[in-house]
């Protein structure tokens, strides 16, 4: 999280300008707490805003859920969003004021859900930095995983794309083409193509070409290097079966 984003959220008007209970909780952080409502009285919501103060929000509520936050989840939130020395008491005070706002993560959800529904791959980067908090002290436990299949729905993800996502930070059953989004066995040039095409998707270069906070700079290129993985290791898994074959 950059000093631009936390020099906006400091703003007068960013509570009204982004809107909903996201607005509202900006506006606690400013200072000034706001009538909850809908919409964006000063133009189009400043979407890097959006989705920093989304995430932060949804990962108070999921700490909240679990109802334990173990230093190493602190130590992978405070990777995704990343802040220095000054911001650090800042970033904290917003957290807290998530974790204690009447609001519950279905209302961050939501706002984040219509704000982004032209753009599924934003909403897809939140799950992601979700779940790198989440798996963060080697497991993913019971209630962090309906918590974040609860969010994923919300999203618009159905089980399949849940699945997809959660392939790139947990092991499952075939996942590293879960990961690339292909049928187990399929055709090594197919999954070439296939990684090939996922690699121009995800680069983080496109993220930082679209204007995106840190935040989705960060997850992107942990999202690649999850996705180079599995390439390598369908290679690698092909690789033993052709020698198996041909002895």
């Amino acid at each position: 999280m950059n000093s631009g984003i936390w020099g906006k959220l400091g703003g007068a008007g960013i509570g009204l300008a982004i809107g909903g209970p996201l607005g509202a909780l900006a506006g606690g952080l400013a200072g000034h707490y706001l009538v909850d409502r809908e919409g964006a009285l000063f133009g189009p919501m400043p979407r890097d805003v959006v989705f920093t103060t989304g995430l932060v929000a949804l990962a108070a509520k999921m700490a909240k859920s679990d109802g334990v936050v173990t230093p190493s989840e602190v130590e992978a939130f405070g990777k995704v969003v990343q802040v220095g020395e000054a911001e650090r008491a800042r970033v904290t005070r917003l957290f807290d004021l998530a974790k204690r706002t009447t609001n519950g993560y279905e209302a961050y959800a939501r706002q984040l859900a219509n704000a982004f529904h032209d753009e599924p791959s934003l909403l897809e980067d939140v799950l992601d930095g979700l779940f790198h908090i989440a798996t963060a002290d080697g497991a993913i436990h019971q209630a962090e995983e309906a918590y974040l299949r609860a969010v994923a729905e919300i999203f618009g993800f159905d089980d399949i794309a849940f699945r997809r996502i959660a392939a790139r930070h947990v092991r499952l059953a075939d996942d590293p083409y879960l990961v690339l989004g292909l049928e187990h066995g399929a055709d090594p040039a197919a999954v070439k193509v296939r990684h090939r095409q996922l690699v121009a998707e995800n680069h983080p270069d496109r993220a930082i070409a679209r204007g995106l906070p840190p935040e989705a700079v960060v997850i992107a290129t942990k999202r690649l290097a999850a996705i180079n993985a599995a390439h390598d290791r369908i290679l690698a898994e092909s690789g033993v079966r052709l020698e198996g074959g041909a002895a």
